[in-house]
């Protein structure tokens, strides 16, 4: 399911910036099917104690592969703003450095509740954006609700919207960071000594 996450990843993008309506309005099914997967893969780890060191690696990181792409993607058709589609990204990509190295070091770190509700929340805008971005593709759509569609896809409304995600996202970096600070630093020591071959 994980796996599979990611590799749906590439191909949501592509339907979402191609120029044919119809591969557009199939993203929305394909960016569907890998969070019904992550729903799905997190059902089955509770249901039947499917846990593993790489599960609990991976599935958080396979989030951050799929909403990191969305973001971008979106910030390519000029519906969000760069600088804050880095923040998030740079902000992921250094928590999971970290994540990587504390697995590697023996030391995973669970994902947090807060971590979990920023995910959460993540998936709620990108669904919004996404659903809207297409109506307004759609000319059906667009000719009967065009006003409707127009006021929620208002450039105001999705900035504030990204600035809640934005924060969110770089709070929940530095509280991992501060709760597991001890683990960090003693992560740090260790890579630091020398070893009796030294």
């Amino acid at each position: 399911m994980t796996f599979l996450r990611i590799a749906l990843t590439p191909v949501f993008a592509t339907f979402l910036l191609s120029p044919n309506l119809a591969m557009q309005q199939w993203s929305v099914v394909i960016f569907s099917l890998a969070a019904i997967t992550d729903w799905y893969d997190g059902w089955l780890a509770r249901r039947w104690g499917y846990v593993t060191r790489w599960g609990v690696f991976l599935d958080p990181l396979a989030d951050k592969v799929l909403t990191s792409a969305a973001f971008i993607v979106f910030a390519y058709l000029y519906l969000v703003s760069w600088w804050m589609v880095w923040a998030i990204v740079i902000r992921d990509a250094v928590i999971t450095l970290l994540r990587s190295y504390a697995e590697y070091k023996g030391k995973p770190v669970d994902t947090s509740k807060l971590a979990k509700t920023k995910t959460f929340t993540q998936y709620v805008v990108i669904y919004y954006i996404l659903l809207v971005f297409i109506a307004h593709q759609t000319p059906a759509l667009d000719e009967n609700f065009g006003e409707l569609i127009n006021s929620l896809l208002d450039q105001t409304l999705i900035y504030v919207l990204m600035i809640i995600i934005t924060t969110i996202t770089l709070w929940t970096g530095i509280v991992y960071i501060i709760d597991n600070w001890k683990i960090i630093r003693e992560l740090y020591d260790f890579s630091t000594q020398p070893t009796k071959s030294e």
